[in-house]
């Protein structure tokens, strides 16, 4: 809306998360999840440094950070609950392929209630002006009636009134 941009960051640290997976054993998956973590952490810290929140150059006052997959969003969110509100102060907003869906759906319909606003307001503008323009044509449209009915009442009185006068004088030259 109003020609905002929302800037988001698609690249993600997903070494740890194939360790994750690969792990044979408990241990192997608890160390790759706190390093999935540690680099999740690194990564909201460095986007948040790249300059893509400027709402002087007219982006809006958050990015989004990608997490293309709904198995390493809930890991990170699982894991550790508090991240979200770290991100988002931060001005980072995680978003997996579900979440971005809805976060997406959210911005266009903004975007549509945002025109519609826009529209609405030059309309009203519009209306303003034309009701403006409205009153001065009754004005004038009174004052051309005033003289139509003036030059009726000056045709009548020609047409009837000087008309008949100059007709007796008429007959009266015809019966002399």
């Amino acid at each position: 809306p109003n020609d905002l941009v929302v800037n988001m960051d698609a690249k993600f640290p997903y070494e740890h998360y194939k360790a994750y997976l690969d792990a044979t054993n408990e241990a192997g998956r608890v160390e790759n999840s706190k390093l999935l973590l540690r680099d999740v952490r690194g990564y909201i810290t460095d986007v948040s440094r790249r300059g893509y929140v400027d709402t002087k150059a007219g982006t809006v006052p958050y990015m989004l950070m990608f997490i293309a997959s709904e198995q390493i969003f809930s890991l990170v969110l699982e894991t550790q609950p508090d991240l979200m509100d770290e991100a988002l102060g931060k001005k980072v907003v995680l978003t997996s392929p579900l979440t971005l869906y809805a976060m997406l759906s959210v911005i266009r319909q903004s975007a549509e209630r945002a025109n519609l606003m826009k529209t609405t307001d030059e309309v009203i503008a519009i209306l303003g002006a034309f009701d403006k323009q409205w009153k001065k044509y009754n004005i004038e449209l009174d004052k051309l009636g005033k003289y139509v009915s003036q030059a009726a009442n000056q045709f009548n009185d020609v047409s009837t009134t000087r008309s008949n006068a100059l007709q007796r004088q008429l007959n009266k030259i015809e019966d002399l």
